[in-house]
């Protein structure tokens, strides 16, 4: 059976839940919200420090691995990616970071009107309600409640602030103030103690003419000429087909899109007709233009004591766990992500270049496959990490075959550009710089890795292309701009060539932002919405 909607939205995750809300508060608007995964009613979902669990849980995460990169040693790269309502909201470390002003001054440069910062802080302090309340930086009273964690961080994440100050950074107590720069604590997207997905921020309030349909995972999109009429989806081993009488909106993410995409027939010829798919229309950048962020670990043995002690006893997770049932509180309310911010790299740089993080516990010993954050190492450890927020490397990805179920295949070429190895060698560099501050050297006992062997810019390429992993930031393979030639889409998010078809999610960073990108894909799904409202 066929129904009609006026809005289809595929992906119920950071962007398409915001964009299937804000369709349908005005109750104007038909919508139909279709998630390939279950809903979000999960223990391990709705506990902040759950994603431990859910880091490795195939029912509500894609747990995509791309091919062998070249620049990681041959190494594959795993991809945790939501399958489920929220989706990578609901199982990411929650850090809330929305970049920086230059991020998006170069996107409205690369000829996108209305997304320089000017415009987009708009949108943040529209979909905040921040533990900071009102202000020139934040919004009050949104869906999405940004909590601080003054209050409540490991005193060793205070240590780090001070040992990143005796290295020379800058005190900042808001990492989305009027500067990201400096160190400081994350904020992270948590509500009374409950992990606050974009699920959970903006499908609270079920609405009549909002239909979300879980367990649906979207296999074509349907055309009549060049125009997108509706979705084929698969639910429960039976096909259905859903009809749209305004436009399909594609939120499935930074690789979920442009799968799809290719699928229906939208994206380089070659490929599709390799794979003997009918051409829809030719566009050589689905699927391209990929980038993410890559991280680089420096891991301690303490003599102070950490979140090790406190999550590897069994004394230590009853005690806590009790905690949290009861009061909501204490280290299961967290991230483990709590020190942070971002530095340049060269007093040359005109914005922050590196990201840092601080996590109070170690898992080194954790068997594989697993990210035993309840079962850290049995000692005290933590970790200092760095992330270069723009990377010049961007990768592809593309089908594999006709069929849905089979994973794209993804080429992240990672460190392809010299500059990217350079700036990681760099932060690696100030890493051991950090280690070395007065406050850090009285608690370190050991480096135990890279390990203080590791001293030339030689050494310490060789580590980060063995160990450097991905923090799982991928986006641009539907970039935003006005050329077709180089675009999917142009900046009302339309998909170049065809009518009523859109993409409105982290696909369509014309660039990576600096940071985490959950708060700019939720920011996405905000002005998505606001675009196709004015068009209403």
């Amino acid at each position: 059976m066929t129904i009609e909607w006026d809005y289809i939205v595929v992906g119920a995750g950071s962007a398409g839940s915001a964009v299937a809300a804000r369709l349908s508060e005005s109750g104007h608007h038909r919508v139909l919200l279709l998630e390939a995964g279950p809903s979000d009613r999960n223990f391990w979902i709705r506990m902040p420090i759950g994603y431990g669990r859910t880091f490795y849980e195939p029912r509500v995460n894609w747990m995509y691995e791309t091919e062998p990169v070249e620049g990681f040693a041959g190494r594959i790269s795993y991809w945790p990616r939501g399958k489920v309502l929220g989706g990578s909201s609901s199982i990411n470390a929650m850090v809330y970071s929305r970049g920086q002003k230059s991020d998006f001054d170069e996107w409205e440069a690369m000829g996108n009107p209305g997304w320089g910062w000017r415009d987009v802080l708009q949108t943040y302090r529209k979909l905040e309600d921040h533990d900071l309340g009102p202000s020139e930086w934040h919004g009050s009273g949104g869906p999405l409640h940004v909590t601080t964690i003054d209050r409540h961080a490991h005193s060793l994440s205070r240590l780090f602030i001070k040992a990143a100050q005796e290295a020379g950074l800058a005190f900042n107590p808001d990492l989305n103030g009027e500067t990201i720069e400096g160190v400081g604590l994350y904020q992270i997207t948590t509500r009374n103690g409950f992990r606050e997905s974009a699920a959970s921020a903006y499908l609270r309030k079920r609405r009549a003419n909002l239909e979300i349909i879980t367990n649906a995972q979207a296999t074509r999109i349907i055309f009549e000429g060049k125009k997108a009429v509706g979705v084929a989806y698969q639910q429960r081993g039976t096909m259905h087909e859903a009809r749209a009488q305004r436009e399909v909106i594609l939120s499935a993410g930074a690789i979920g899109s442009p799968h799809l995409l290719q699928l229906s027939g939208i994206g380089p010829a070659p490929l599709l007709k390799r794979h003997g798919i009918d051409v829809v229309s030719e566009n050589d950048a689905v699927g391209r233009h990929l980038q993410d962020h890559l991280c680089y670990d420096f891991t301690y043995r303490s003599r102070a004591p950490s979140l090790n002690d406190v999550l590897r006893p069994w004394h230590g997770k009853l005690r806590v766990g009790l905690q949290y049932l009861l009061t909501r509180t204490g280290p299961l309310s967290m991230s483990l992500n709590q020190g942070g911010g971002y530095y340049r790299s060269h007093p040359l740089r005109t914005a922050p270049d590196i990201q840092l993080y601080f996590s109070p516990l170690t898992y080194e010993k954790a068997p594989p496959k697993t990210r035993a954050l309840m079962s850290p190492d049995p000692f005290p450890g933590f970790c200092t990490s760095i992330s270069p927020c723009k990377p010049k490397s961007a990768g592809h990805l593309e089908i594999r075959s006709s069929d849905w179920r089979a994973h794209p295949a993804i080429h992240p070429n990672y460190l392809s550009e010299p500059e990217d190895l350079a700036t990681m060698v760099a932060g690696a560099r100030f890493l051991r710089q950090l280690g070395d501050a007065p406050s850090f050297a009285q608690v370190i006992e050991t480096e135990l890795k890279p390990g203080k062997q590791a001293e030339s810019a030689a050494d310490f390429a060789t580590d980060i292309r063995e160990r450097a992993y991905s923090v799982f930031h991928p986006v641009g393979s539907c970039r935003m701009g006005p050329d077709p030639a180089s675009a999917v889409v142009d900046p009302r998010l339309r998909v170049h060539g065809i009518e009523a078809l859109r993409v409105i999610d982290a696909s369509i960073f014309p660039t990576i932002t600096s940071g985490n990108t959950n708060a700019p894909s939720i920011m996405v799904g905000e002005k998505g919405a606001e675009l196709l409202l004015k068009e209403a």
